[in-house]
């Protein structure tokens, strides 16, 4: 294990030997036991320390900046067959040493969560995780839009404003449509934090990073087969997280079950 996220980038960036995402760096660092957290969110972690080198360390920093979110080794600049593929502009542009930040006024989002994971009661808690072993963040309190489907097929889009979006899938499993969804996807304006919790982002965006946001978000929400990517950069993907009282439920309902089992075979 290496000992800081600093020495753990560079050890994901040298094995791989081509650019990455942040996203995609903070995922291997954890899933390979390079480093540890208890943060909620790691992949902003590692974005902040990139950013944070590039700016102040200057020629010094280890990491180069060569797309929105993708970052590289120095070292491994010169060989990496993507690179070779940009052009001279385009390089020399992406290694300034700004921060890395987003435009998009949607700061998170989940997709297809299942309904059956939740506890659903006047203010249920949605957990969900940047990755498989991050900290779970609760985004009841979440406010955006969200879209509720039956399996994969849309039933009804709707907004969280003065309700959040807890209370709002709430109330849509007693009223109309409470037989009629079994899964949702949420698209978040809170920022998540490191200590897993929600608060206010500033918006300081132009009509066009609006117009990518929406464009992002009808990819994301759609998948058009005539798309050729994601909508990515506009916004970190949360993995549903199962609510703890049905975990616990569960591993009662298992013990009872055994218990009732070795009672019979007595």
């Amino acid at each position: 294990m290496e000992r800081s996220w600093k020495e753990a980038i560079k050890r994901v960036l040298r094995e791989f030997d081509l650019p990455l995402h942040y996203t995609e760096i903070s995922e291997q660092i954890l899933s390979r036991g390079y480093y540890e957290t208890d943060g909620a969110t790691p992949a902003a972690t590692v974005n902040a320390q990139l950013a944070t080198s590039i700016k102040y360390d200057g020629e010094q920093s280890p990491f180069m900046r060569v797309g929105k979110g993708v970052f590289a080794l120095k070292s491994a600049t010169q060989t990496t067959p993507i690179l070779a593929r940009k052009s001279k502009e385009t390089v020399l542009a992406s290694s300034s040493p700004d921060i890395e930040s987003t435009d998009s006024i949607v700061r998170s989002f989940g997709m297809y969560w299942q309904r059956d994971l939740v506890v659903w009661r006047n203010a249920p808690k949605l957990f969900g995780k940047q990755q498989a072993t991050s900290k779970p963040i609760d985004f009841g309190k979440q406010k955006g839009i969200y879209i509720l489907y039956d399996h994969h097929t849309v039933v009804y889009v709707g907004r969280s404003i003065d309700r959040p979006l807890g209370k709002r899938l709430s109330e849509h499993t007693a009223d109309r449509l409470g037989g009629r969804w079994n899964r949702f996807s949420w698209f978040g304006l809170l920022e998540a934090t490191d200590d897993g919790g929600l608060e206010e982002a500033p918006f300081n965006n132009s009509l066009a990073s609006v117009i990518a946001t929406l464009e992002a978000l009808l990819i994301e929400a759609l998948e058009p087969p005539q798309n050729r990517r994601r909508g990515d950069d506009f916004a970190i993907e949360y993995i549903q997280d199962i609510d703890p009282e049905l975990r616990e439920r569960e591993i009662q309902n298992t013990l009872r079950s055994i218990e009732q089992k070795m009672r019979g075979g007595s």
